[in-house]
């Protein structure tokens, strides 16, 4: 079983030929392969991986060191080992400060061509090491921030870690709360930019009339008021990538001038003469239908095929319902932190009450529901009865209530049918749990819903909700 594979170059061949039984005898489990020519190695290079590559110094069709520039461009952990038979202290020096591990000179001893071919595929193995768990540990801060094993989450994880190892521009869409602001810092976290800014803008914050100098900068006198020259957010972000939050409500002549940034990758500040290069990755979110603003011209169509190179949504929280455990115990951690409070949990009842919500608000909706209901609950353990006064009636899933079954064979009803189903089993088991709770007395009853007692009374007619039957005992 190969563990090693060394890569040697040197166009004489008895060089070659004793060199490979040099190092395969005497190193376990060892692959040596051989080139004569320096672009015989290069195709080598793109063909498979090498764990240490040892160059002659000296070669006709190009020289060791331009080979040795050429191999760490392919992969820059490579080990290199440079021989030659014209040693020099500038030739070392210039080798070592390509790239190259060592230096060794013609002829040499088969111990010390050992030593040094063993400590070179150690630092190698080293060398990959850390690179692995770099990003390894980069992945684990890219995801921190997000909660959920869920099938739905793992297929979007893989599908933000393919987005963020490309280059291109990503349009990130998606319902408010579901995570789109840390899907676009995940992004940038986990592609070959992360070591350079990231700089987040919320177009909206921006006065409109502030938003192009903000964007793209401008010179000391370029209006009232500009006292010194400011680079602006883009050139900020050189190098790096730029997050552009809401993007639909920049104003269309923004647009235009966002166009030609993406088009052209330059930036001309406000009073500048010169355009500037810029080298900046654009993240775009939004919430809004870009298409329908297209129709209305309130959003320019080849802008939006621009940003719309990669298309990345966050799903929605009834879509990874099975999520919602985990994070009602993430967020009950982090709200019992934020307010100092002993450690509090939900009954299974209440997870199950939440599980079966449809969740407009998302994962921002959820975590508002747990902050209400831990900041008022009187106990440790906080029931489905504790969460009534946080829940809209008209959020609960269909397909996971037991009102919505077979509407006379048909398996999805319209929405008013099935809406009103909902509610009139809303109306009926509230009223009777109230009923039950003050046991038939409709005064006490209206009183904890919060109704007048004329108004229970008339949904209690709706619905044929008698009190006498909960008086005698619950039916």
């Amino acid at each position: 079983m190969v563990h090693a594979r060394v890569l040697i170059v040197d166009d004489e061949e008895d060089m070659l030929t004793g060199l490979q039984r040099t190092l395969e005898r005497n190193i376990q489990d060892l692959e040596v392969v051989t080139a004569t020519r320096p672009s015989q190695a290069l195709r080598l290079m793109a063909e498979q991986s090498f764990d240490l590559a040892l160059l002659d110094v000296m070669m006709p069709e190009m020289n060791g060191i331009a080979l040795l520039e050429k191999l760490r461009q392919k992969d820059p952990e490579l080990s290199v080992v440079m021989m030659t038979a014209f040693a020099s202290i500038d030739l070392a020096v210039e080798a070592i400060r390509k790239g190259a591990y060592d230096f060794i000179t013609k002829p040499f001893e088969k111990d010390t061509i050992l030593r040094v071919i063993n400590k070179g595929l150690e630092r190698n193995r080293l060398v990959r090491e850390n690179v692995t768990l770099k990003k390894q540990v980069c992945q684990q801060e890219a995801f921190a921030s997000f909660v959920g094993k869920s099938p739905a989450m793992e297929k979007f994880y893989e599908r933000l870690k393919i987005v963020a190892l490309s280059d291109y521009t990503v349009l990130v869409r998606g319902e408010s709360g579901t995570g789109k602001e840390l899907t676009a810092r995940a992004i940038h976290n986990l592609s070959k930019r992360r070591n350079r800014p990231l700089v987040m803008v919320n177009c909206p914050a921006i006065p409109e009339h502030l938003l192009e100098s903000e964007l793209f900068g401008y010179k000391r006198g370029a209006f009232t008021g500009a006292d010194r020259d400011y680079p602006g957010l883009f050139l900020s972000a050189d190098g790096g990538s730029i997050c552009l939050d809401e993007i639909a409500d920049i104003p269309v002549s923004v647009q235009t001038k966002l166009l030609r940034v993406l088009q052209e990758q330059e930036v001309r500040p406000l009073g500048d003469t010169r355009t500037r290069r810029i080298n900046v990755r654009i993240i775009a979110i939004t919430n809004q239908n870009l298409e329908k603003k297209i129709l209305d011209r309130s959003f320019r169509e080849d802008l939006f095929y621009r940003l719309n190179v990669v298309a990345l949504s966050p799903p929605r929280l009834f879509q990874i319902a099975d999520d919602i455990p985990l994070l009602i115990d993430h967020f009950c951690k982090k709200v019992c932190c934020e307010l100092g409070v002993d450690e509090r949990h939900f009954s299974p009842e209440s997870v199950t009450a939440l599980k079966g919500r449809n969740w407009p608000g998302n994962i921002r909706e959820l975590q508002n529901v747990v902050r209400q209901a831990i900041l008022f609950s009187a106990g440790p353990v906080i029931s489905a009865q504790d969460l009534q006064a946080f829940l809209s009636p008209d959020s609960a899933l269909p397909g996971r209530n037991s009102a919505w079954q077979a509407f006379g064979g048909n398996p999805f009803p319209e929405y008013k049918e099935a809406k009103e189903d909902l509610l009139q089993k809303f109306m009926g088991d509230y009223v009777k749990q109230a009923l039950q709770v003050t046991h038939g007395n409709v005064s006490r009853a209206a009183d904890l819903s919060g109704l007048t007692r004329a108004a229970l009374q008339k949904i209690m007619q709706r619905i044929d909700i008698k009190a006498d039957d909960f008086r005698r005992g619950p039916s």
